[in-house]
């Protein structure tokens, strides 16, 4: 009952999220997430000395990423799991610091910038222009609590699916094109394997971030300063 009480906000976020997972009122969390797991695929081929073609988000709530060099299995691991990364970072900003403001902004300035540097297609465009104005004008306008509301949001469904999306893409389909099945024909080993260790792997973050990141009491108290 105790550790009811002290995160009951998170727990009612996170069944609103599963809730309307399957609706369009969750379509832009859709889009970040993705945008996540593009930008670490991304990410890890620039710091593995490769560089970036473009990259893609659409309306199927899908992506890809075109990079030169770079280590192909770091690159090709970084996705869901620098996304659960990315999720495990904003809740606990968002827990932790009064930085909401700054973050939220920096994301949007974040997708900007990748729409200028790497974007190709109409729909990144709208999503990454669209989304990153949205989470700039927010920063702007919206109270310090409300964007911390908003950043837990996004850095929960950023970390709760991610082991999801990893178990339907890897696991229960593994004939699908994943990543998982590239680096199993690139690598070596099997789709499942390394969508099963991949899997694992997210669980153990998850796990860590709940038994260690939390606290005691994680509820906003609106009209009271942190």
């Amino acid at each position: 009952m105790t550790y009811l009480r002290g995160h009951w906000q998170l727990l009612a976020i996170t069944a609103v999220v599963f809730a309307l997972w399957s609706t369009p009122v969750v379509l832009p969390l859709k889009f970040l997430v993705v945008f996540f797991h593009e930008l670490s695929h991304a990410l890890m081929a620039m710091l593995t000395g490769g560089r970036v073609e473009s990259l893609s988000v659409n309306f199927q709530q899908g992506g890809e990423v075109w990079t030169r060099g770079g280590s192909r299995f770091l690159t090709l691991t970084a996705g869901y799991l620098g996304s659960l990364l990315i999720g495990v970072g904003l809740l606990l900003i968002a827990l932790r610091s009064r930085m909401d403001k700054a973050v939220l902004a920096g994301i949007g300035v974040v997708m900007l910038v990748v729409l200028v540097l790497y974007v190709r297609d109409i729909p990144a465009i709208i999503i990454c222009g669209l989304t990153g104005a949205a989470l700039i004008a927010a920063s702007r306008f919206f109270s310090e609590q409300i964007c911390d509301l908003i950043l837990r949001v996004i850095g929960l469904s950023s970390l709760i699916f991610v082991p999801y999306d990893i178990w339907d893409d890897t696991i229960r389909r593994s004939y699908l094109r994943s990543d998982a099945r590239m680096l199993a024909e690139e690598i070596g080993g099997t789709t499942m394997i390394w969508g099963g260790l991949w899997f694992l792997v997210s669980l153990a973050v998850i796990y860590w971030c709940l038994r260690h990141g939390l606290g005691r009491d994680s509820n906003l108290h609106f009209g009271t300063r942190r």
